[in-house]
């Protein structure tokens, strides 16, 4: 990840502290990453995973796409939080406060499994998938997801993407936030 880009995270995760006055410890307790790894976030010092980030947006109820954003403008179209662990993220349509929506192409490598943890109530997320063969967890049960296929979940319960293919699997997230969060 760029400095720019961890500069970036950590300017954001600092003011989602700040409106919430949370100390470290109170971020700590509601996101479940330790208070270690959010101070160095916080400083730039470390690259979070696309887990730990979506564990930290979740935790403060807040759109993914706002910890890429700087006083609401993207500074970067983010074209990987790394290839990390076999998965990169770009962001096609920051959060809009208008539509309670934010829009990712992600891509996973052979074999790779990524699971997310719960969202809050009323996310709903859109799968549709732009290439390869994917499976989505939904419910505690892997649905086989190809090319041009979508799937629509409530994200308040664990969930997960994996790539069943010899080859990358890139799919669209679109995130709705009905609740307004």
């Amino acid at each position: 990840m760029s400095d720019k880009l961890n500069n970036t995270l950590g300017q954001q995760l600092r003011c989602a502290r700040a409106v919430k006055e949370w100390s470290l410890d109170a971020a700590s307790k509601a996101t479940g990453v330790s208070k270690a790894m959010l101070g160095q976030i916080e400083r730039g010092e470390s690259s979070p995973t696309v887990a730990k980030l979506w564990k930290i947006a979740t935790g403060f109820e807040l759109p993914l796409s706002y910890f890429f954003n700087q006083e609401g403008a993207v500074t970067e179209q983010v074209q990987g939080l790394k290839r990390e662990q076999g998965i990169s993220i770009a962001t096609l349509f920051s959060f809009d406060s208008d539509t309670q929506l934010e829009v990712f192409s992600l891509t996973l490598s052979p074999g790779h499994q990524q699971q997310s943890s719960p969202h809050s109530d009323g996310v709903i997320e859109h799968i549709s998938v732009i290439s390869g063969d994917m499976e989505c967890l939904i419910d505690g049960q892997w649905l086989p997801l190809s090319e041009g296929q979508q799937l629509k979940f409530n994200a308040n319960k664990a969930h997960g993407y994996r790539n069943v293919s010899a080859n990358d699997v890139t799919f669209h997230n679109i995130i709705s936030y009905r609740d307004g969060k």
